[in-house]
């Protein structure tokens, strides 16, 4: 395993969702055989349009969602495999922040009782040692211990995510997961917690997956990017890597979408829609948006075309 920490192999995640008024289930596919590594340390990103599958692999990967194949391994431990007690230890070590900090804190606790919870159900520690840690963690995310007796409805919507993080962060975990973190929050505010998370990335050695549609917070805040469409990886790369020399062209349209106060940028506009995940196209997923369509796109899905330890795609424009 090395310096990986999360190492996923050929994850596949489906489900059944109504069919609307007539009636009827679909199966949605919304995860179709991902293998990626995560090293510690890093923040990887994993970006695509909504409705590409970013949040039903972060969901999987905690176990919120049920695979229906792959691996999923943490310190050599396939978690998929794990017994209850197994499953308990594994989420002390990873946890969630997710997207929107109104909906993801209970009205009716005081921050300091959402803070003990998770020390309560998964440690032995006393209350003395209880308190000392949520105070502690309330100092990291930057905010003052007197807020520990307030409720969620008494703050803005940056300190709310500022507790929601607190919150993943009070078991000391070594992976962390975030989902959307700031898309709900006002500009003014995002900024703030970008900032807050690359601290507490540095500061604490902590490894995070970072789910976002914002190639802009990707650019600042990740170290390496996993594109995603319709369910798989077709380009990954460090950072430097995928803005300087992308090579897909779904990733050349999601950079394009990037604000460019110079007008360098050639702005690319997809044809289409994203495809719907209950009925996949055959071949390349993104055949059906592409302006390099050849005929063997909508036939066979391509292999990985490997540039350098840090970059690769999946595309038959770079195929030998």
């Amino acid at each position: 395993m090395g310096n990986n920490i999360i190492e996923i192999k050929n994850l596949q995640v489906q489900y059944e969702t109504s069919k609307g008024v007539l009636g009827g289930r679909q199966v949605v596919k919304a995860v179709n055989g991902i293998s990626l590594d995560i090293k510690r340390g890093e923040i990887l990103a994993i970006a695509g349009e909504s409705g590409c599958g970013k949040s039903t692999l972060a969901k999987a990967i905690i176990k919120l969602e049920e695979p229906i194949q792959g691996e999923i391994l943490f310190k050599e431990k396939d978690m998929l495999k794990m017994s209850s007690t197994e499953l308990k230890e594994f989420r002390k070590h990873v946890q969630m922040i997710f997207q929107n900090p109104y909906s993801s804190l209970d009205p009716k606790m005081k921050i300091y009782d959402t803070l003990k919870e998770p020390l309560k159900i998964n440690t032995t520690l006393s209350n003395s040692e209880i308190d000392k840690i949520i105070e502690e963690t309330i100092s990291k995310v930057g905010l003052d211990k007197d807020c520990l007796s307030l409720y969620p409805h008494e703050f803005s919507g940056g300190q709310r995510q500022r507790i929601a993080i607190a919150r993943a962060l009070v078991l000391s975990p070594e992976f962390i997961l975030a989902d959307e973190p700031v898309s709900a929050l006002d500009v003014s505010i995002q900024a703030q917690i970008i900032n807050l998370l690359k601290e507490l990335r540095d500061n604490f050695n902590l490894t995070f997956m970072l789910i976002t549609h914002d190639m802009g917070v990707i650019k600042y805040l990740a170290d390496r990017v996993a594109i995603m469409y319709l369910g798989e990886i077709i380009e990954i790369g460090n950072v430097e890597e995928i803005f300087n020399n992308p090579k897909h062209p779904y990733t050349k349209a999601l950079l394009s979408s990037v604000p460019d106060l110079n007008n360098k940028t050639e702005k690319i506009i997809l044809k289409g829609d994203l495809p719907s995940p209950t009925e996949l196209p055959k071949g390349c997923k993104f055949h059906t948006r592409c302006s390099h369509c050849m005929s063997k796109c909508s036939e066979t899905n391509p292999n990985e075309t490997i540039f350098n330890d840090n970059h690769s795609v999946k595309c038959f424009l770079y195929e030998d």
